[in-house]
């Protein structure tokens, strides 16, 4: 057999290949492309380079259906999650690694007073420093530090200045508008307290938690843990657990112990809910949140089971201290203003107590002096030493502009003396004051006397049967009370008027017509008026019932002269508000301003002052005209108008009237100091009854107007 040579073998090839491209030819099928020129011999490698676009997400996905054809595959998914994981722990490290533990405390080191102002602009009480002193760590009980780290971060010892955990749910809440501080550990809580600001920001706090790790890295716990006691704000002022048990026990921290440690811890977690001694609803928070302190010392192993069975009392703390040159009526005004900043602007509690700031309040001057005076000569002739009618008796009253600004308050005889502030008290009745309430929700929302009757229109000449003892109606018929009995009108001194008006039944305090025109109306409409006047949604209106209308319902004097200037005002109601404009190192603090709203047509609100300067020409507010309008008549040739008032239970006599510009109302009432439960006015001044009550205000507020007017 011949062997085959080299080009005997291509020819073999080439005939084997001539026929397989023959049979293909023969099948039908589509026609294929003609191939292009070859590539060049350099290129051919880039071909193998084809496979990395297969990694890059198409859409829609080839191959899928319905969905699936617009979602990622696993392998994409992960290696995006990959390259999204390794590019955040380059950042992270980048930033780590530029991030340096300041060099310098923040503002914690510098404070300052915070400056009140008059409306004129002069200073009118400076309110500062705050209180700060340093304590060794060695002298904190162990048991008051055990107490901080049970309430705030109960693994300081074991962590490395972060929670991951607490991060994620501190980031979750700021994400939704929740309290950032519950995800803090105790280093960076110290970092924020000397280190940064108090602003709730995601750079901030990224910044926080870098420092966080490098501070715990580079000094003991012990020493974080000293810094955060001796710079943490605990309220009252009081910067430090050693100026916190001063202020609150009086005494060393040294000398707390457990029990009071643990209110101590409480108070972190937010002065201004916790403090006892600023409201019910503070102490039943402080005594809920001392309990849970205790108990979870016990749980983390820091406090025995039996020495906790010892404090089943709350320790309750001292009275807050008055600070100096807060006399007269001057600490009354700081405390408004404050409350207001407090409430209305993004400075927390602890920030302002740093100092600082100048607040300029709405306060004048010469307003406050006139109330003040009015009332001291007034009140001049009681005599608690030889009546005991006349002990305790407390007055209230305010100044509020149409526009809203609080211009003169009387809290009180010496804010020194007397700290409960009783132009802001929400505890004294409206009495007939607030009849106007429901006079304007009649006039405004019309009534309704018969089932399945429309409301109908009534106006100042409607008629109603002024008579006493007349019985209380409904559209279904008599009211009856709980007590199977017919409620029936009750007027002041069983006086029966007949057919009356109810523009003159108001300016004549007669009860009958505006009880039944509150049953008319619907005691709901009556309460939301009285609320779109000005009066706050919890005013304690208590049950509606039909003396519901009789003013059962306790706003303070500020929201009372407010709800009245909006008839003033011709039916356009701002907010009180007692501060015009906050700064700090020459830059202006923004503060909301109330926005003025309209629930009143000004023929509603004019039908309401009509009745109400009938009251003081020739009605029930006779004795506030004085001898003659003329002499309080404004630059407008207006009179005033307002209405004198008395609780149903005599308890407390009150009037509330106004000018042109200006509404004021003033309240008196007797108060026990131990249960802060209100007294019967009974033979005040030595006169029978409650004729008194009714007879003080009208000439505290009479003496006021002439001295402004």
């Amino acid at each position: 057999m011949r062997r085959l040579t080299t080009k005997d073998v291509a020819e073999r090839l080439r005939a084997v290949r001539d026929a397989v491209r023959s049979a293909t030819a023969s099948r039908p099928g589509p026609a294929r492309a003609p191939r292009g020129p070859r590539r060049p011999r350099g290129t051919r490698g880039l071909r193998h380079l084809r496979h990395l676009g297969r990694l890059r997400p198409r859409y829609p996905r080839p191959g899928q259906r319905g969905p699936r054809r617009w979602l990622p595959s696993l392998r994409q998914t992960l290696l995006l999650g990959t390259w999204v994981i390794l590019a955040l722990a380059a950042a992270v490290g980048i930033a780590y690694e530029r991030t340096a533990i300041p060099k310098d405390l923040n503002a914690i080191a510098v404070q300052q007073d915070n400056v009140y102002y008059w409306a004129d602009g002069t200073e009118m009480a400076r309110v500062g420093p705050i209180d700060r002193q340093a304590m060794p760590l060695s002298r904190i009980p162990t048991s008051v530090q055990w107490a901080v780290m049970a309430a705030e971060n109960a693994n300081f010892y074991g962590d490395h200045g972060v929670s991951p955990r607490g991060i994620a749910r501190a980031l979750t809440k700021m994400a939704t508008g929740g309290d950032v501080q519950g995800g803090s550990t105790i280093t960076q809580q110290y970092v924020k307290n000397v280190y940064l600001d108090q602003d709730q920001t995601l750079s901030r706090k990224f910044t926080e938690i870098l420092i966080s790790v490098k501070l715990d890295d580079k000094v003991s716990k012990q020493q974080i843990l000293d810094g955060y006691l001796n710079t943490s704000w605990f309220g009252r002022g009081a910067y430090g657990v050693q100026r916190a048990a001063k202020a609150y026990y009086g005494k060393d921290v040294s000398q707390l112990n457990a029990s009071q440690g643990a209110f101590l811890a409480t108070l972190l977690k937010g002065a201004g809910l916790y403090d006892p001694s600023v409201s019910p609803a503070n102490h039943k928070r402080a005594v809920a949140r001392w309990n849970w302190v205790l108990d979870r010392m016990v749980s983390i192993g820091q406090l025995s089971a039996r020495e906790r069975a010892t404090y089943k009392v709350f320790p309750e703390p001292n009275a807050p201290a008055v600070p100096p040159g807060l006399s007269g009526q001057t600490g009354y005004l700081v405390d408004t203003a404050r409350q207001y900043v407090s409430a209305h602007s993004g400075i927390s509690d602890a920030r302002f107590d740093l100092g600082g700031y100048q607040i300029y309040t709405t306060f004048e001057k010469p307003k406050v002096d006139a109330l003040a005076a009015a009332v001291k000569q007034r009140l001049g002739g009681l005599s608690p030493a030889t009546r005991p009618a006349d002990r305790d008796v407390r007055v209230g009253a305010a100044s509020v502009a149409t526009d809203g600004r609080i211009l003169a308050l009387y809290g009180g005889p010496d804010y020194i003396k007397q700290g409960f502030d009783d132009a802001n008290v929400a505890v004294v009745p409206a009495g007939t004051t607030y009849a106007p309430f429901v006079y304007a929700a009649a006039l405004r929302d019309g009534v309704v006397r018969q089932r399945d009757v429309p409301r109908a229109t009534v106006g100042p000449d409607s008629l109603y049967d002024g008579d006493d003892h007349i019985p209380i109606r409904t559209p279904e018929g008599p009211y009856w009370n709980r007590d199977g009995k017919i409620v029936k009108t009750a007027n002041a001194g069983k006086r029966s008027w007949g057919r009356i008006s109810l523009r003159r039944a108001v300016a004549d305090g007669v009860n009958g017509p505006i009880m039944q025109l509150g049953m008319d109306v619907g005691l709901n409409l009556v309460r939301q008026a009285s609320v779109d006047a000005g009066l706050l949604p919890d005013s304690g209106f208590g049950e509606q019932i039909p003396a519901f209308s009789l003013g059962t319902a306790t706003p303070s004097p500020i929201r009372m002269a407010d709800a009245y200037a909006t008839f003033a005002a011709h039916g356009t109601h701002t907010d009180p508000y007692s501060v015009l404009r906050v700064t700090r190192d020459g830059v202006q603090i923004p503060v909301q301003r109330p926005v003025a709203t309209h629930p009143f047509s000004p023929q509603v609100a004019g039908a309401v002052d009509d009745a109400l300067r009938d009251a003081v020409t020739d009605g029930a507010a006779r004795r506030a005209g004085g001898t003659g309008q003329a002499d309080h008549s404004d630059q407008s040739g207006q009179g005033l108008a307002g209405l004198p008032g008395t609780a149903p239970d005599g308890t407390s006599g009150s009037f509330v009237g106004y000018d042109r510009t200006t509404a004021t109302a003033v309240s008196l009432f007797r108060i026990d100091p131990a249960t802060q439960r209100l007294l019967p006015l009974t033979g005040l001044a030595g006169r029978p009854g409650v004729e008194a009550s009714g007879t003080y205000p009208a000439d505290i507020w009479d003496q006021y107007m002439k001295s402004v007017s």
